[in-house]
């Protein structure tokens, strides 16, 4: 008889309770098995709270695209589910130039019907304001996008879980590694068949030599939430060129090239800061606006007021606005690999280590976690720099 006291027992242990954290403990318990889920924090403040809230299915391609729709149907089911804010808004792309026509031509031209939608200009304005930057001569409308509160969504979502059969949350406990069936916690031992570890842009703080073999860093991004311009309400996220530049379905394009030729001789200043100038509206009316990104290993918490400039003088062009209220500043956070976008391993025997590493986690989170169920084999996708997105 096994006398040992144990402070949790269950099928699967997962460590982290961001969006991916979340999404794994989601697809274990929808398989019948029992879930413990531990966090060192009291509620999720990293990756998953500091974006933009929007879940770009439209601008992936290949497997990323495969895993976004599958993620895009969990999104659905949890939201009714949970009862948190989610909006099939889709994604407006504006085109301020012909070679952003282009991209965004090509990329309609090789998707199904309704997928991506070619707009005029006027019906692209329509989606913003009357005096909206000049420069706007058309868009797209990509029409499985998804948006959700990053603040409220992740939350929500682990109340719900909570509330399940089977499932056990452990907040302010902290991950001190295990194997054979055991892993060490910083308020005592758990028993767990399987421990999935779920630490994102922290995974060398736990697996150093994993995260060093596949190049994972950090990727700090400055990020702002602004008033709406005249009560603005704008349903769609909004991206622009240097989206284009970024997301993969767009960079996969031949008309690509020509436009990251344009941006580099008109605004070498949005490339020095790798800028991905884009912005979504919150329940509350208010704009989360960015970004800039910056990698190391390390990242400096420092946020350089040049840079925000930058970020507020295109996005107020764009509305058509001389200046942008203020509201709040924080510094955006999430691992990043030259080398995949996500990464699925096993350090140790009985533990995955499971890391988006690209600014794609809220988008493919829940598609992620069904192929780590799925599949048995280690997961390492090839990717360069160009979908390292936020």
């Amino acid at each position: 008889m096994n006398s040992t006291r144990y402070l949790a027992e269950s099928d699967v242990l997962v460590v982290g309770a961001g969006i991916v954290g979340l999404a794994h403990a989601s697809a274990a318990i929808a398989r019948g098995l029992s879930v413990t889920v531990i966090d060192r924090d009291a509620r999720a403040v990293g990756a998953s709270v500091r974006n933009f809230g929007h879940c770009c299915v439209t601008a992936q391609s290949g497997e990323l695209l495969e895993l976004a729709m599958v993620a895009r149907g969990k999104w659905l089911d949890h939201s009714a589910n949970a009862g948190f804010f989610l909006i099939q808004s889709g994604a407006l792309t504006l085109a301020r130039s012909a070679a952003e026509l282009a991209v965004l031509d090509e990329l309609a031209s090789s998707r199904e019907p309704g997928q991506v939608t070619l707009l005029t200009e006027a019906e692209t304005r329509s989606h913003l304001r009357a005096d909206a930057d000049p420069a706007i001569i058309g868009g797209a409308l990509l029409g499985d996008d998804l948006r959700v509160d990053p603040r409220e969504a992740v939350g929500a979502m682990a109340a719900w879980l909570a509330a399940q059969p089977g499932v056990t949350f452990l907040w302010q406990t902290s991950y001190q590694g295990g194997e054979g069936g055991i892993a060490r916690t910083s308020r005592g031992d758990i028993r767990a068949e399987r421990t999935i570890v779920c630490v994102g842009h922290d995974l060398d703080y736990l697996f150093p030599e994993l995260a060093a073999e596949h190049a994972v860093e950090r990727c700090g991004l400055q990020m702002v939430r602004v008033a709406a311009p005249d009560g603005l309400v704008l349903r769609p996220a909004v991206l622009t060129g240097t989206s284009m530049l970024r997301y993969p379905a767009f960079a996969e394009t031949t008309a690509a090239a020509e436009l990251a030729r344009e941006v580099a001789e008109r605004s070498p200043e949005l490339l020095d800061i790798v800028a991905n100038i884009m912005f979504t509206q919150r329940p509350d009316g208010t704009l989360i606006v960015g970004d800039s990104h910056r990698y190391g290993t390390t990242v400096d918490p420092f946020q350089a007021e040049a840079t925000s400039e930058i970020l507020l003088a295109e996005i107020a062009r764009i509305l058509g606005v001389g200046e942008l209220r203020v509201l709040e500043r924080w510094q955006g956070i999430y691992a990043s690999s030259p080398k995949h976008p996500y990464l699925v391993a096993e350090p140790v025997p009985g533990v995955t280590a499971v890391t988006v590493t690209s600014g794609i986690g809220m988008t493919i989170s829940f598609g992620l976690a069904e192929k780590t169920f799925e599949e048995s084999v280690v997961v390492l996708p090839a990717v360069n720099r160009t979908n390292a997105v936020a």
